[in-house]
């Protein structure tokens, strides 16, 4: 079992025609191993410090750095932890070493019995999601921009406006992980919980998409 904290909650707002405030959250997991997902912008490495501080860690003591793909916002202080291992979308490495894995053939890449990694394209086509048990045995899905936020199940919009390099996957992927996950840390969102109604909705969705797609 891990303990999971929310270093940061991520968000995004328009704040002007051409232009959006945004950030992602960045996760700390504690267990077997110490791992730290999604590291925010390269102007916000003072502030991870200061929140693995308080947790009583320090950079050196991360073994695994988890960016759910490789956008600017997520990776930007993934240079601080350079004793962990790096999992950049489906790339993983140390430092100049990298280790072949088939998340593009659908295989999980298993870090401890209570953290691993499944493929979920949709956002970018390397996109992966973490899968936690935590010490509630609870699963927690950190899900980088698979999920934007709470308000883009009702509203596809908001994820599909954010970007989406393959709409019909990440319809399937958001399906897939909601049905796995008890709790989801959404890229630019508050920790929420995922409700059967939740599940039902996203379900109608992805067999919505996936019907327009045989249509054409």
């Amino acid at each position: 079992m891990s303990e999971i904290v929310v270093l940061f909650d991520g968000f995004s707002v328009m704040s002007g025609t051409d232009e959006m405030k945004a950030n992602c959250s960045c996760t700390l997991i504690k267990g077997d191993h110490n791992i730290i997902v999604d590291t925010m912008t390269a102007w916000d490495s003072d502030r991870i410090v200061d929140a693995l501080k308080k947790q009583n860690i320090t950079p050196e003591q991360i073994n695994y750095v988890v960016s759910t793909h490789g956008h600017s916002d997520h990776i930007g202080n993934n240079n601080l932890f350079l004793n962990a291992k790096h999992i950049v979308g489906f790339s993983i490495s140390f430092k100049d070493i990298y280790y072949a894995h088939p998340f593009d053939k659908g295989e999980e890449y298993t870090i401890n019995n209570s953290v691993k990694l499944i493929p979920t394209p949709g956002h970018t086509l390397s996109d992966v999601t973490v899968l936690v048990v935590s010490k509630d045995a609870d699963i927690v899905a950190i899900t980088g921009d698979l999920f934007e936020k709470y308000e883009d199940i009702e509203n596809p919009n908001i994820w599909l406006e954010a970007g989406s390099d393959d709409p019909a996957e990440q319809f399937k992927n958001r399906c897939k992980v909601a049905k796995l996950a008890d709790w989801i840390v959404p890229g630019h969102g508050q920790k929420f919980k995922v409700t059967e109604e939740m599940r039902e909705l996203l379900g109608r969705q992805a067999g919505d998409k996936l019907s327009e797609r045989n249509v054409k």
